[in-house]
C-alpha cells in the first residue's frame, strides 16, 4: 500500500515542502530511502524502526521504499523521522480511517518514540504556511518558536504514541497559542551599562554616533584602557529591534541551532565576539552542511573583533563583501545559499605589538618596522570600510577615584533613538534605515555640503591621503552628527568632528 505524508526541509534560511511517500510490498525485508538523502536521513531508518516498536506498534517485515520528493534536491537533517514513521504505519494499515493530508509533520524520533527538538523550526513553519499548509505537528520543545507565525495552527506533541492517539480520537489537543503581545514588547534589559564606565567621554560620544548611524568603529589603545568593557556596552544604546527584525534574527539562530530551549524569540540585538583563531568558514558561514557564520549571527547587532591584528589576514579579508553587500552568498554544486549580514563591525586593537605606542605612562619597546609589520595585517580596503577610528587612553588615577556619576545607557539611548527616528523618516521611500546604508546617489541628495564644508573636506582629503570610500564615510558620519544635533544641514563643525574620527590614519599608518 502507498501512503503520502507532508514534511519540509531546510535550504539555507528557507524551507521547501517535501512529500514523504511510503510504499510497502512483498519481498525480502528491507528499508530503502531514495530522493538524495544525506547520512542523517539514511540513519533515520534505525531510529524509525526502534521508535515504532517501542511505541507499541509492529514494524512490517516487508520491502519498504521511502521516496522524498522532489527527488532532485538534497535532503539533510532529522526532520523526516516523524513523517516516515507515520507513513509506514499508515501504509501497513496499522492506523486506518484517519486523514492526515491537511497536516505537515516535522520531528526527530528518539528510540523510545519521543519527539526531539529540531533546528530551524521557524523557517520551516513559514515555508509551509506559504505553501498553503495551515496545520503543523512538531515536537513540544519547538512549540513556542513555531507559534510566532500568524494564520497557522501548531500542534505540539511529546511522542509518536500521543500523535496516533490524537488522530484516532482518543485525546483532544487544541492548537498551541502564545501571547505575542508580550513578545512584541522591548527587551528585558542588559546587565551592562555605560554608567559603569568612568570618564572616556570622547569614546562615549563616538559610540553614540556609531549607534545612531549604524557606523563601523575601531578602537585603538593600550592594554587596560577599557576597550572590551566599552564594546560590551555598545548594544545597550542601540535602538530596540522591531518585531520583524526579531523574527528574522530568530530565524537565523533557529537554523544555526543556537536558539535556547527556553527562548521563543530573540529580543535583544546580537553581540558576537569570536576568538581570533576563528576560521573563514566559521566567520562568514558555509561548510560541508552550510550554516550561518558569525557575520549572520550578528545580523541587526554587533560583531566585535577583539585584537584585530591577531586574526588571520585571509579571514579578515572575507569580511569585505558581507560589510559592503549586507548579505553572504555561499555557492555549492547543487545550490546557492544566501544569508543576511547587516551588522555593525566593532574592532579593537593595540597600537603596536607591545601595546604601549603613544602611551605616556609606559615606554614602547617596538621599532617602527615592528609597528608597521603589526599594523600591515589590516589591509587598506578593510580599513576604509570602518567608518570611525578612535584612540582610547587609560584612565588617570584622579578620574578613577573622582566621585561623579556617568551618563547611563538609557540616557545615551534617548539621543540615538531620536536621530534614528529622523533617519527613518528621511529615507522612508528609499528602503534604507540609517546613514551608513546611504548609496552614492543618496549621499549626494541628503548630504549636500556648503562652500566652507567643501574646503574643509578638500584639505582633509589631501593631507590625510584619504580614499574615495573614506571620503564618503566621513560625509555619512557628518550626516549622523548633524542628526544628533537636530540640524537639517551638515555644518563645518560636523565635518570637523567626523574628520577627528579618522585621524588615526595619519598617526599610525604613515609611520
Amino acid at each position: 500500500m502507498l501512503s503520502r505524508v507532508y514534511s519540509c526541509v531546510l535550504t539555507g534560511l528557507d524551507g521547501n515542502l517535501t512529500e514523504v511517500e511510503v510504499d510497502i510490498s512483498n519481498g525480502l525485508p528491507a528499508l530503502n530511502i531514495v530522493g538524495l538523502p544525506d547520512t542523517a536521513v539514511k540513519e533515520s531508518k534505525e531510529r524509525v524502526r526502534a521508535a515504532i516498536k517501542n511505541s507499541g506498534f509492529e514494524f512490517p517485515m516487508k520491502r519498504i521504499t521511502i521516496n522524498l520528493a522532489p527527488a532532485n534536491t538534497k535532503k539533510e537533517g532529522t526532520y523526516f523521522d516523524l513523517p516516515m514513521a507515520l507513513g509506514i504505519l499508515q501504509a501497513s494499515k496499522q492506523i486506518e480511517n484517519i486523514s492526515i493530508e491537511s497536516f505537515a509533520f516535522i520531528g526527530e524520533l528518539s528510540l523510545n518514540g519521543n519527539l526531539n527538538r529540531v533546528p530551524g523550526a521557524l523557517p520551516l513553519v513559514i515555508a509551509l504556511r506559504n505553501q498553503g499548509i495551515k496545520k503543523i505537528i512538531l515536537p513540544k520543545s519547538n512549540a513556542d518558536e513555531a507559534a510566532m507565525i500568524e494564520d497557522i495552527e501548531i500542534y505540539p506533541f511529546h511522542s509518536l504514541k500521543d500523535i496516533i492517539k490524537y488522530f484516532q480520537g482518543d485525546c483532544m489537543v487544541a492548537p498551541y497559542k502564545t501571547d505575542k503581545r508580550i513578545l512584541r514588547k522591548g527587551s528585558s534589559g542588559y546587565d551592562e551599562d555605560f554608567a559603569d564606565v568612568v570618564g572616556q567621554e570622547m569614546v562615549k560620544r563616538a559610540f553614540q554616533i556609531a549607534a545612531a548611524g549604524g557606523h563601523n568603529i575601531m578602537m585603538i589603545g593600550p592594554p587596560g584602557s577599557g576597550k572590551t568593557m566599552l564594546a560590551r556596552r555598545f548594544p545597550t544604546i542601540l535602538p530596540d529591534m522591531t518585531y520583524e527584525e526579531r523574527l528574522e534574527v530568530t530565524k537565523i539562530y533557529s537554523v544555526a541551532g543556537e536558539l535556547s530551549d527556553y527562548a521563543s524569540l530573540v529580543k535583544e540585538r546580537p553581540f558576537r565576539s569570536p576568538h581570533h583563531t576563528i576560521s573563514s568558514t566559521a566567520l562568514v558561514g558555509g561548510g560541508r552542511k552550510p550554516k550561518p557564520g558569525e557575520v549572520s549571527l550578528a545580523h541587526f547587532g554587533v560583531l566585535f573583533l577583539d585584537e584585530l591584528p591577531e586574526f588571520q589576514r585571509s579571514v579578515l579579508e572575507m569580511l569585505r563583501q558581507p560589510m559592503e553587500d549586507e548579505v553572504v552568498t555561499i555557492s555549492r554544486l547543487n545550490a546557492t545559499l544566501t544569508y543576511p549580514s547587516n551588522f555593525v563591525l566593532m574592532a579593537s586593537m593595540n597600537p603596536c605589538p607591545c601595546g604601549y605606542y603613544g602611551d605616556l605612562s609606559h615606554a614602547c619597546s617596538c621599532t617602527p618596522m615592528q609597528i608597521k609589520k603589526y599594523l600591515s595585517k589590516i589591509s587598506g580596503p578593510l580599513l576604509d570600510r570602518i567608518d570611525m577610528h578612535i584612540e582610547i587612553f587609560p584612565i588617570k588615577y584622579e578620574e578613577l577615584t573622582k566621585n561623579c556619576t556617568s551618563k547611563t545607557s538609557a540616557q545615551m539611548k534617548v539621543d540615538v533613538d531620536r536621530a534614528r527616528k529622523n533617519q527613518l523618516e528621511r529615507y522612508k521611500n528609499h528602503k534604507i534605515f540609517f546613514n551608513a546604508q546611504l548609496t552614492p546617489n543618496l549621499t549626494k541628495k541628503y548630504c549636500e555640503l556648503g562652500y566652507q564644508e567643501k574646503l574643509l573636506m578638500e584639505d582633509a582629503f589631501n593631507k590625510l591621503g584619504l580614499s574615495a570610500r573614506a571620503y564618503n564615510r566621513i560625509i555619512k558620519v557628518s550626516r549622523t552628527i548633524a542628526d544628533l544635533n537636530d540640524c537639517d544641514q551638515i555644518e563645518t563643525a560636523h565635518i570637523a568632528e567626523a574628520i577627528q574620527y579618522r585621524n588615526l590614519d595619519r598617526k599610525f599608518w604613515n609611520l
